[in-house]
């Protein structure tokens, strides 16, 4: 079966979240398994920085075929690193040339539309027997509109089927109703049954409505995005969809994850006494007091309320309290950049911030770590968790989305489980929560070991991933064959 895999971020070429270090495995992993797969992305600005030799020329003169943006664009190839799957980057200097992958001086309506259209152009012309094309998020979904409605006549597009991956519902690509013009769609499609959207239109609808089948990123989230509380008001949407919504859970990357070879790590993790040489040398390396029985505490993200930011910043100088350290590493919201800025300089050989992202140190603090905290709001699956445990440090969460689906409670009576959690979103839930585990690691040094071996035989590797993608586009292929 042949796959196109589209998805506006892709790693290590552009990264903002995880949904390109999604991008950047799960295909790799699906050619291991005989799928002949090849990913489609826009050429960003910033790949020239993040590629490590120049990508190959294919074709230019390419146009979009409904699009009312009628500029020519120019395909790029390379391929994903360590793999023989071929990436094409799909370029347009008119609209994929700022620094950033979404960027605020950019019309993202024009940028993903015209990208979505083009796409179509360009498997029509390079790749015109792809059976299956797995869009990812708002800023593809307009794929299978343009397939369905636009190109339901085309000999050659009409017979592609489409899985539509929504790794997060909170963002959908609402915009004025005037876009269905310029994308170069019929006006009847503002209507409820298709893109509009409370008097908008939403590109994530549409996504959802006219995708053959949809998947979200872990069992759990799949069932709450159903439900009013986590729907984000496409709830009634998804219940109509739900005979072919279905639930994957992420995996992560063990060739990059690996305890044993990872070249960022201080020392190959090899047991329980490895883990405490790292979380030593992380300590010096962060200026840190150096201290074996003071539990490093760590989060490492995005810096906004669906993290649960909030509810740290509610509680983290409460449990410095503890004789603890503190670390983080992330970017977002002003207010909370400014806040941990504040705490580090408040307690100095407690706390250590850096405001940004640095792949090399994000792994040493993974590894370094005994705590990692993800009090999420919401998480459809969150790779965070599954990163430290991979590392043998042991995460303090809230029950939700992949959350759930990834970290057990631990039981010292059945030595059992990988971490800690709750389940209501309150300050008091969160601080019970992380104070339970400096209890344990302070404590209870036997138990503490045996969460660390816990943690470090969980299987997370996207063989399982993409064994699960292969079987959900044979379900697909048989639904557009029918």
């Amino acid at each position: 079966m042949k796959i196109g895999y589209i998805s506006y971020e892709v790693a290590p070429f552009a990264k903002v979240g995880g949904l390109a270090d999604v991008a950047g495995a799960l295909p790799k992993y699906l050619k291991k398994m005989s799928e002949d797969i090849f990913v489609v992305m826009p050429y960003h600005k910033v790949i020239d920085s993040n590629i490590s030799s120049k990508p190959e020329f294919v074709k230019s003169e390419l146009y979009p075929i409904s699009h009312t943006f009628k500029k020519a664009f120019s395909v790029y190839k390379t391929f994903l690193p360590n793999s023989n799957v071929t990436v094409y980057l799909l370029k347009n200097d008119d609209l994929f040339y700022t620094e950033e992958v979404y960027s605020e001086d950019m019309d993202v309506s024009l940028q993903s539309s015209y990208f979505c259209d083009c796409v179509l152009s360009l498997i029509k012309e390079l790749e015109p027997d792809t059976q299956i094309i797995n869009i990812n998020d708002w800023q593809t979904s307009l794929i299978p509109i343009y397939l369905k409605i636009n190109y339901s006549d085309d000999p050659i597009l009409s017979s592609m089927g489409t899985v539509l991956t929504i790794h997060n519902l909170g963002f959908q690509g609402i915009f004025d109703s005037s876009k269905i013009e310029m994308c170069g769609f019929p006006a009847y499609l503002y209507n409820i049954d298709a893109l509009e959207f409370f008097g908008n239109i939403n590109f994530l609808k549409g996504g959802i409505l006219f995708s053959d089948v949809i998947n979200t990123v872990s069992k759990t989230y799949a069932e709450e995005i159903q439900t009013e509380e986590f729907g984000n008001k496409l709830d009634g949407v998804l219940r109509i969809k739900s005979e072919n919504l279905y639930g994957i859970l992420n995996g992560i990357d063990y060739e990059i994850y690996d305890p044993l070879k990872n070249k960022n790590l201080f020392f190959p993790i090899k047991d329980f006494e490895y883990k405490q040489k790292n979380k030593i040398e992380l300590q010096k390396y962060l200026n840190l007091k150096e201290d074996k029985n003071r539990p490093v505490i760590s989060f490492i993200g995005r810096l906004f309320d669906q993290k649960g930011v909030d509810l740290i910043a509610n509680t983290i100088e409460f449990a410095l309290m503890y004789d603890i350290n503190f670390v983080l590493l992330g970017t977002g919201d002003k207010k909370y950049e400014n806040f941990f800025k504040e705490l580090k300089d408040k307690y100095p050989d407690k706390v250590y911030v850096k405001i940004g992202f640095d792949v090399d140190l994000a792994e040493k603090i993974y590894a370094g770590s005994d705590i990692f905290i993800m009090p999420s709001k919401y998480e459809p699956c969150g790779l965070g968790q599954m990163y430290s445990m991979r590392f043998g440090t042991v995460p303090v969460v809230r029950y939700t989305g992949g959350l759930e689906d990834t970290v057990r409670e631990f039981y010292s009576s059945s030595e059992t489980g990988t971490g800690f959690g709750f389940y209501d979103y309150e300050d008091c839930s969160f601080y019970k929560a992380l104070t339970k585990s400096i209890f344990y690691f302070k404590n209870n040094k036997n138990d503490w070991k045996t969460i660390f071996n816990n943690c470090i035989q969980q299987d997370f590797s996207y063989e399982k991933t993409a064994s699960q993608y292969k079987e959900l586009y044979k379900i697909t292929y048989s639904q557009i064959k029918r």
